[in-house]
């Protein structure tokens, strides 16, 4: 599953980043290092208006919104559901009565830098879980495929501003590679070449979207260990994601290797300092850094001091 990521990117870098043709954000959000169920999170959507009142109607645009991750489907009592409605298990979604109708209609993007997930490690007879960070090893954005869900609250009148509760869930795939080592489920990443066809809102073939959904993102991602605060959701800040070395985690760690190793942390003075991912943007500063022995992850080296921010995906956008 996913519990736990971190979302540190500024509103003006994801609008480019995402190619975003309408901005519904009223207040934008602060850096959060430890984004917990029921938190606000920043979700790109294809979306249009058929118009509401005294609102004209808005042609099928790709929007920026803020919604609140756990979804509550439209057919809810309350909002009380939406807190284990987080993750959409992949081999289900489009059969599970809380999802199947978004995933036809209400697709979206979560932005994320990276994300956590828990290790379970036996020492000295006990058990004890250490939390990884993982995120990509070129700094870029992770684009979490997403359902989205508009809920009515009816306690209030069609005009008021919390009349209409805007949700999401993370939908999560069986990991691939060395991230099965760390914990056996992922959210599921979809690349840039295929953002536009995931939102397209005229897409309802069951097929096709299964098709964009696989295969899970292993290759370009990295990981090592951080400090169990990030366990408290009161904790916050980007101490959350530095490294930690095995003595510092309590113990052995496991060995990332092959396309998840161990990485410099994707921040830099609490920012996110996302490098080149393409050949639009500048080259990484050097070559990986080699990895740990076997069956220990050490802690990373510091970040270079250069912020070379990835540009905006080149996927056209379709409107409809």
């Amino acid at each position: 599953m996913c519990g736990r990521f971190a979302s540190a990117r500024k509103r003006q870098e994801l609008l480019a980043e995402f190619r975003v043709e309408r901005d519904r954000v009223t207040e934008s959000l602060e850096p959060d290092y430890n984004v917990a169920p029921t938190k606000s999170v920043y979700a790109v959507l294809t979306r249009g208006s058929r118009g509401h009142g005294d609102a004209p109607p808005l042609e099928v645009a790709r929007e920026l919104r803020v919604v609140r991750w756990g979804l509550v489907p439209s057919w809810a009592k309350d909002v009380s559901i939406g807190s284990r409605l987080i993750n959409a298990r992949a081999e289900t979604v489009d059969s599970k009565p809380a999802f199947r109708q978004a995933f036809t209609r209400r697709r979206c993007l979560l932005p994320a830098d990276g994300f956590y997930e828990w290790q379970q490690l036996r020492e000295d007879g006990r058990v004890r879980k250490q939390p990884y960070f993982i995120h990509r090893d070129d700094g870029g954005v992770l684009a979490f495929a997403g359902l989205y869900e508009i809920w009515r609250d009816a306690s209030y009148p069609d005009d008021h501003p919390n009349a209409w509760l805007w949700t999401a869930t993370i939908i999560t795939t069986r990991a691939q590679d060395s991230v099965g080592q760390i914990h056996d489920r992922m959210p599921m990443v979809i690349e840039p070449g295929r953002w536009t066809d995931w939102l397209d809102p005229g897409n309802t073939d069951r097929a096709d979207l299964h098709a964009l959904l696989a295969p899970a993102m292993a290759g370009g991602l990295a990981s090592y260990p951080v400090s169990t605060a990030v366990n408290a959701v009161r904790n916050n800040g980007p101490a959350l994601v530095e490294p930690q070395t095995a003595e510092q985690a309590g113990g052995e760690m496991a060995d990332p290797q092959a396309s998840v190793r161990s990485g410099s942390p994707p921040h830099q003075d609490g920012a996110a300092a996302i490098n080149a991912a393409s050949g639009a943007g500048p080259p990484a500063a050097g070559p990986p850094a080699a990895g740990p022995p076997a069956g220990r992850v050490m802690a990373a080296r510091p970040p270079g001091a250069a912020d070379t921010r990835r540009q905006p995906a080149s996927a056209p956008l379709t409107l409809f």
